[in-house]
């Protein structure tokens, strides 16, 4: 089961970033290159039936199997960044996190309105980003279309603040 093979694969790093936060290293998974052709189609096989017209992958950990999701599907990826690392015209959304804001962005010629974008990260926690994300998508015409997650960190909730965005929420390895 794919969930398995991802649990084996992750490194759990005790106290980062900061003391009583254990960190789910995924970078193991990228050392296996049929682990990946794996976790690529596990996601292309429940994405069946959810129109997905581009797929959206969050910074930076987004991009690594975000852009694999999206060829696969044969749709457009697009990099959602960090403030400042967008070369053209763009839009931005702030947000708070646990201490401190953060802001996201997007260029404005990233995807048509009305299309149906699928959000892409690493690993659902709190959802703050993601939230942000969906609000910037929404702001700029598109539909979010669902979530996709190689992990999720069920004890802190963000399935439960993603899901009235749009209740399409893979995950394929739950701790």
């Amino acid at each position: 089961m794919i969930a398995d093979q991802i649990k084996a694969a992750i490194r759990d790093i005790p106290d980062f970033p900061k003391p009583g936060i254990t960190f789910k290293d995924i970078t193991p998974i990228l050392k296996e290159p049929k682990l990946c052709e794996a976790i690529v189609e596990a996601f292309v096989e429940k994405l069946k039936g959810i129109r997905v017209d581009v797929v959206a992958g969050v910074e930076s950990r987004g991009f690594l199997f975000g852009l694999s999701i999206a060829t696969r599907l044969g749709v457009p990826f697009i990099p959602v960044r960090k403030a400042g690392k967008l070369p053209y015209t763009i839009r931005q959304k702030a947000y708070k996190l646990e201490y401190g804001t953060a802001t996201i962005e997007m260029h404005t010629d990233a995807f048509e309105p009305g299309q149906h974008i699928l959000l892409h990260d690493d690993l659902l926690a709190t959802g703050g980003t993601v939230t942000a994300a969906s609000e910037l998508i929404q702001e700029m015409g598109g539909i979010v279309s669902g979530f996709s997650f190689v992990v999720g960190l069920g004890f802190l909730n963000g399935r439960d603040r993603i899901a009235p965005i749009n209740g399409n929420i893979i995950i394929l390895a739950d701790y």
